[in-house]
């Protein structure tokens, strides 16, 4: 009876997790997605308490159990409550490596009660629980290592005693070979341990060669690519958890993790898409701008009352939002001029989004529905460009690689990736700190064109600047 009751609560668990996954797919139930998903989580948690509680020896560590989750509780509020937006994809590359290191960890627990306690018994089981626990750890350890690299490519380097260390991009031809070297070398380690399960050797070798192979896995990749690891990286911590649960025969973090390990996984597929990347073109060719142009142009800029000028009368404006956006934290400012456009002239105002604009997926989406812009106005890149030619204005704010014409050029780090048709729009307007390049190293003709308007400077000055011009007309 008392089986009954744990199996109805993993599957309880695993049922609020696919509803949870569900809500996510749209920015509007996301919330809810999340709610979902939390309790699902504290379903298992307190399930796999109490199914330990009746093991026949009980738990020992009622402490460890109970300092562990508050402890752990508490660092993931403080984390979430202080972390701003545009920390949020760094945020989840290192939650990505975290998942991935407490997958491994749990798999070396259980491999490490043979080495401190008997062998044991050749046969089906152990070989399977051997082989998992290998797997668990090839994939938990270089997730943590790989997603480390990741968040430090996202923040764009580490202060070490005070001095800014840009993280390199770094990635010659015959570093692919030694990738296939080392992950070879994980899978002999692990046939060889089947003989031996209780060899340190063989287990510290495994997790030591895990770490290697994350960190050369990531460090020829570039920051333009960065959206495409970390959702690849998120996949690879499911599928660490699935390989831990066969270990520990717990149906709910096999479910779980192949949850996370399938979405991941078609989240990377889309992304690649989004981008005109291959997989294996993003992991073995070192796309993503490893070198940046040198700018030899120059171009005059607006003021925010030319822009409000020629912005009285627009009848269709679409803004296109980028990762600047999010640095300068107005998307609220951006709110209130298509309030002030909408009211003032009767404008139309749709937003352009792009599936990488930012550094995750989503990130836009988040940060404008945080300034309760409608949903409804939120397009997506396919739908929106056709619309662009018949549009008065377009204005972009802080992106760059995403509206860049280099694209259609095939050649180059952007070369085929689709981009917002920002362009095609009959005048543009471009709030950005410089004429800098992006992520990707390119320089963007859009800046130049004769109808394209520059207001140089921080996005949240210049459109509190640009609210003000357009209230005195």
């Amino acid at each position: 009876m008392f089986e009954d009751w744990v199996s109805f609560g993993y599957l309880l668990s695993a049922i609020l997790f696919v509803f949870g996954l569900k809500k996510l797919g749209h920015p509007r139930t996301a919330p809810k997605g999340n709610q979902y998903g939390m309790m699902g989580m504290a379903v298992a948690v307190v399930t796999t308490v109490v199914d330990m509680h009746f093991l026949p020896d009980g738990i020992v560590g009622w402490t460890i159990i109970g300092s562990g989750i508050l402890i752990g509780s508490l660092i993931g509020y403080i984390m979430a409550v202080k972390v701003e937006m545009t920390g949020m994809p760094e945020m989840v590359a290192l939650f990505n490596g975290f998942g991935g290191s407490a997958s491994a960890l749990v798999a070396l627990s259980e491999t490490w009660k043979w080495i401190e306690g008997t062998s044991p018994e050749p046969g089906l089981e152990t070989t399977v629980t051997v082989v998992a626990a290998g797997l668990s750890a090839l994939v938990g350890w270089m997730t943590l290592t790989g997603s480390l690299l990741a968040m430090y490519k996202l923040k764009g380097g580490i202060e070490v005693f005070g001095k800014w260390i840009r993280t390199p991009t770094w990635g010659p031809a015959w570093l692919n070979p030694v990738k296939g070297l080392l992950f070879i070398s994980v899978l002999v380690l692990i046939y060889l341990s089947i003989d031996d399960p209780t060899n340190t050797d063989y287990l510290w070798a495994i997790i030591g060669v895990s770490c290697i192979l994350g960190i050369i896995l990531v460090l020829p990749i570039g920051g333009a690519d960065m959206p495409v690891v970390v959702s690849l990286l998120n996949s690879l911590s499911g599928i660490a958890a699935a390989f831990t649960g066969f270990i520990i025969n717990n149906s709910v973090l096999i479910v779980a993790g192949s949850l996370v390990g399938a979405s991941g996984l078609i989240l990377t597929v889309i992304m690649c898409k989004a981008m005109n990347r291959q997989l294996s073109d993003v992991l073995f060719k070192s796309f993503g701008g490893s070198e940046k142009q040198e700018l030899t142009r120059t171009k005059v800029g607006s003021d925010a009352e030319e822009v409000a000028m020629m912005a009285d009368g627009a009848q269709k404006i679409i803004i296109v939002p980028g990762y600047g956006m999010a640095v300068s934290q107005c998307q609220h400012q951006v709110k209130e001029f298509a309030d002030l456009m909408a009211e003032k002239f009767g404008t139309e105002i749709k937003y352009g989004i792009h599936p990488v604009a930012g550094r995750m997926p989503g990130h836009m989406n988040v940060l404008l529905a945080e300034a309760n812009v409608p949903y409804e106005q939120l397009i997506e890149m396919d739908q929106i460009n056709p619309e662009f030619s018949e549009c008065d204005m377009a204005i972009v704010i802080g992106a760059n690689d995403t509206c860049n014409p280099a694209a259609r050029t095939g050649e180059g780090p952007l070369a085929g990736m689709p981009i917002i048709d920002a362009d095609q729009a009959r005048t543009v307007v471009i709030i950005k700190r410089s004429l800098s390049v992006g992520y990707a190293g390119v320089d963007n003709d859009l800046f130049y064109e004769d109808k394209t308007m520059m207001l140089f400077g921080d996005g949240k000055k210049m459109m509190n600047e640009l609210n003000s011009a357009i209230k005195e007309l």
